[in-house]
């Protein structure tokens, strides 16, 4: 009879748990998060603080177990801002900043790989090198052995 009332328990706990960790309030944090971004801009202060601000109040405000990646919070905003264009009207040229250059970025990335790949092959050849080095020596200790480098021979 327990067995049973603890079977019913755990889905009935799972139940009024899951949605409370799980269910993320729907609070229009986007539109808030996308007005303090736009009036900082407007403000005159640069883009880092700005993003900041907006980030970290959207981030706080969805709530739930996951927190919202900085591409998505950006989205947010960016669609806020585009939704609401009357509202928003001097906010649309600080976008770009929220969406960076991407082939920029992957050009970044290629150099980045490219100068791994020719560190990578330095430290090859190098052991490579030292390789032949060390067989060269060996070579040359195999040439001369001890009875021909006696100095008392004559």
């Amino acid at each position: 009879m327990q067995r049973l009332t603890k079977k019913k328990l755990i889905p009935l706990a799972l139940g009024i748990v899951a949605p409370l960790t799980l269910y993320t309030p729907k609070v229009n944090a986007s539109a808030f998060g996308a007005e303090i971004f736009c009036t900082m801009r407007d403000g005159g202060n640069d883009h880092e603080s700005s993003w900041d601000a907006a980030y970290t109040y959207i981030k706080k405000q969805k709530g739930g177990f996951f927190k919202i990646s900085p591409k998505n919070a950006a989205a947010q905003i960016t669609e806020t801002v585009i939704r609401e264009r009357e509202k928003f009207s001097y906010c649309v040229e600080y976008l770009d900043n929220l969406h960076p250059n991407r082939k920029l970025i992957r050009d970044l990335e290629k150099e980045e790989k490219r100068k791994e790949k020719e560190a990578k092959d330095r430290e090859k050849k190098r052991k490579r090198l030292k390789k032949e080095l060390e067989e060269a020596n060996e070579e040359i200790s195999e040439e001369f052995n001890d009875e021909t480098l006696d100095r008392y021979s004559y």
